[in-house]
């Protein structure tokens, strides 16, 4: 059994929480690098010019790559022979949060109650998922999640027979309604399958995934292929002002789903599609 005392968690978070919020994963980075040259629209050439020279200003300057830094969500594939000392782990990873959020000076946009909104001040609570795996390491991947596209998000209760199609539809609806709202070029994630909330999961956590790693599911990867060529097809472009790159990446994950039922969560991603992982 091994022992993984608190102290160093609080420090893993506070640093994750600050790096995400400063710089973009090299998969996003080199996206919106090589869509500045592929991208037809003249306004759009121009969007993406500026949100290159917005990333290298918060990387060399150490500040937020936007002002909205995210409701910190948290994935933690805790290994089963990890024994965590000094104290709970929900607790570490929320003073990791508070501490990073302070140090970083990131805005702190998370209210205590959804209905009488009164700021927490430190950003906390983190949204904090589990999975129990095997191994004596933790998995630590601080994803903040800003609510300009978090809002544009959407859940579909389909119909068994609406099949891959209507699976298609979903995702096109999705990017339509959102238009300028979700702050494009996007990053999709998209999770097929188990029930109303597992799909949401699966949507979140494909958000995480290289956009540049396709699924090795087949007809998977033939339709996150095609879900971008559609996609940027619509004219949305950079900012929601026209052009050929609306999206950067769509990622798909899926699991098994009862008989009567085909859930589909739509996680709709700006630009600053962030996360770190750490294994300690």
């Amino acid at each position: 059994m091994r022992e993984i005392p608190t102290d160093i968690i609080v420090k893993n978070i506070k640093e994750m929480c600050i790096e995400a919020n400063y710089k973009l994963s090299d998969d996003v980075k080199n996206g919106i690098i090589d869509a500045s040259v592929t991208e037809n629209g003249e306004i759009g050439k121009k969007i993406l010019e500026q949100l290159k020279l917005n990333m290298d200003i918060a990387e060399n300057e150490n500040i937020p790559i936007c002002q909205d830094t995210g409701m910190a969500v948290v994935f933690l594939k805790l290994g089963q022979n990890v024994h965590i000392t000094g104290g709970l782990l929900s607790d570490a990873v929320n003073e990791g949060v508070r501490q990073g959020y302070k140090e970083g000076f990131l805005r702190k946009s998370v209210v205590s109650d959804p209905i009488i909104r009164k700021n927490t001040n430190d950003n906390t609570p983190a949204v904090i998922y589990y999975d129990i795996v095997e191994g004596d390491n933790i998995e630590i991947t601080v994803a903040p999640k800003g609510f300009g596209s978090e809002n544009m998000s959407r859940v579909y209760m389909l119909k068994p027979a609406d099949g891959i199609e209507g699976v298609k539809e979903a995702v096109i609806e999705t990017v339509k309604l959102a238009g300028p709202n979700a702050c494009p070029p996007l990053v999709i994630g998209v999770g097929i399958g188990g029930t109303f909330e597992k799909c949401t999961m699966l949507s979140k956590k494909a958000l995480l995934r290289d956009i540049n790693v396709r699924s090795n599911i087949e007809y998977i990867r033939e339709l996150e292929e095609e879900l971008v060529e559609k996609i940027n097809k619509l004219g949305i472009g950079p900012g929601g002002l026209g052009g050929s790159t609306t999206v950067l990446g769509v990622n798909i994950e899926t699991y098994p789903t009862h008989i009567a039922g085909l859930p589909v969560a739509v996680n709709m991603c700006c630009h600053v599609n962030r996360h770190k992982t750490r294994i300690i």
